[in-house]
């Protein structure tokens, strides 16, 4: 009989994830830390144009770019003279299950059929529930989606519940847990069970199905404007969004574009808190993501992370949830386009940001997500009253994650904070050398980290150093 504990199941963790992904990440590791991560890219995944085609066969991508000039006149209403990008936004709302995540799973469930599995599964509480339950309906394939969604005392927030509902519409069976470790734990146990593909946001797949989306931003742009974009903001969480977005604008000759994360700032709420579980009203897209993410990539589902947030953002700003919930109302009632409160975290960011660009600059929003009964922002602020927030119009400054949300009274008092990312480097080094237990690094390791965090070699060996880490001269 195989051993079904917690202990049990995760000793077997490896074995459980070489059989249900059947990427053999050995192959690209360099030591104990360090691995060749272009060619598990290259190795793993499939070319852009070999992702092009997979998405087009089940209608995903090639989503509208929508310029949004009444948002844009806001902003530069509230800006400098002769400043106020033009704002676009690529409708991610559009593809078959609602949001980007269906480029993920497109890949992912493609890849599931095509090597035999008689099923995919996922462990979110997001939109890629839906995004892989869809795309298995479309390959006749079983699915199991994996949620955490209630509290403790069986209360469950409205946003979840309606993913939940969507997932089933499609055809899903949905395993619905509490929040704690339970989650890894009961998707590994069951991918073992069933024999089913781990469609985890976090292989080569996934991030190849987002790259179509960078590289679709870079050819509207210039074909509606002439010159590629400026500046892109991606809505930042486990890192997939903005590693892949990134690479497709590199990979379609935009290098020199900006890559902006935005993050709903969640500061002081812990994500496996039971208590904090029902306090936030952003079930991704925040802090409680981004930066442990950014951090630290590797503390996924997969043994090396294709999510590397680090390696491509030039900026990292945070938002408030009342500022969400304003951009969200603001781009209905000025735009005329619905669309759900997490998608407009990045939005929210850009229309701050457009201020500090010159008007003939181009700023774009690189996502949307499809807006249903949980996922309004009515449900959402009433269930924040229902667990003991306080709503209210005010400053943003006034906004605390769990007790208070604070809703402008007007664009002016709409502003972003900025993440440091020296910091988050930092972060990341001290992550390493704990994780690793390292006392010293050779060469090729303090490269690697290097590339991980997009420092020079030298101020890597400084910190290191500075945290006792023995390093060879340079």
């Amino acid at each position: 009989m195989t051993d079904r504990s917690y202990e049990g199941v995760m000793s077997r963790k490896n074995e459980i994830i070489l059989k249900s992904v059947g990427i053999d990440y050995e192959k690209f590791s360099q030591g104990r830390m360090a691995f060749d991560y272009e060619a598990m890219m290259e190795n793993a995944a499939y070319s852009l144009d070999e992702v092009g085609e997979i998405q087009r066969a089940v209608g995903v991508g090639n989503t509208p770019l929508l310029e949004l000039k009444n948002l844009t006149q806001m902003a530069r209403d509230t800006a400098p003279r002769g400043y106020g990008a033009r704002i676009f936004v690529k409708d991610e709302a559009a593809n078959p299950s609602g949001s980007f995540k269906a480029r993920r799973a497109a890949v992912s469930v493609y890849h599931a059929k095509k090597n035999g599995f008689t099923g995919v599964l996922a462990a979110t509480s997001g939109n890629y529930g839906a995004a892989v339950a869809s795309q298995a309906a479309m390959q006749g394939l079983n699915c199991i989606i994996v949620q955490e969604v209630y509290d403790s005392k069986g209360v469950g927030q409205p946003e979840i519940v309606e993913k939940g509902r969507k997932c089933e519409a499609l055809g899903a069976e949905v395993v619905q847990l509490t929040v704690g470790p339970e989650l890894f734990y009961t998707a590994l146990l069951l991918l073992e069970e069933t024999g089913y593909f781990n469609a985890s946001l976090y292989t080569p797949f996934g991030i190849a199905g987002i790259e179509t989306l960078g590289s679709e931003i870079a050819g509207q742009v210039q074909q509606r404007c002439g010159r590629p974009p400026d500046a892109v903001v991606v809505t930042h969480a486990g890192g997939g969004n903005v590693t892949g977005t990134a690479r497709g604008l590199i990979k379609a000759g935009c290098a020199s574009t900006r890559i902006i994360g935005a993050s709903v700032d969640l500061t002081g709420l812990h994500m496996a808190s039971d208590r904090d579980f029902n306090r936030k009203s952003f079930t991704t897209g925040h802090t409680g993501f981004g930066v442990p993410f950014a951090t630290w990539p590797d503390r996924t589902d997969v043994p090396r992370n294709a999510a590397r947030p680090l390696r491509y953002l030039d900026r990292y700003v945070l938002i408030t949830q009342g500022e969400v919930f304003y951009m969200t109302e603001a781009l209905a009632q000025l735009e005329g386009i619905e669309r759900g409160p997490a998608g407009n975290t990045s939005l929210a960011a850009a229309v701050v940001i457009a201020r500090e660009m010159k008007e003939d600059e181009i700023l774009v929003v690189q996502e949307t997500e499809y807006t249903g009964a949980g996922k309004h922002p009515s449900p959402q602020l009433t269930f924040a009253v229902q667990s003991g927030v306080e709503v209210k119009l005010g400053d943003p400054a006034e906004d605390v994650p769990g007790k208070v949300i604070a809703i402008p009274r007007c664009p002016e008092q709409l502003r972003v904070r900025e993440f440091d990312l020296k910091e988050a480097g930092c972060s990341y080094l001290r992550n390493a050398v704990r994780h690793f237990r390292l006392d010293d690094v050779s060469r090729a390791e303090m490269a690697f980290l290097a590339s991980d965090i997009r420092w020079d070699v030298g101020d890597v060996r400084r910190v290191l150093t500075e945290l006792g880490v023995s390093c060879p001269n340079l």
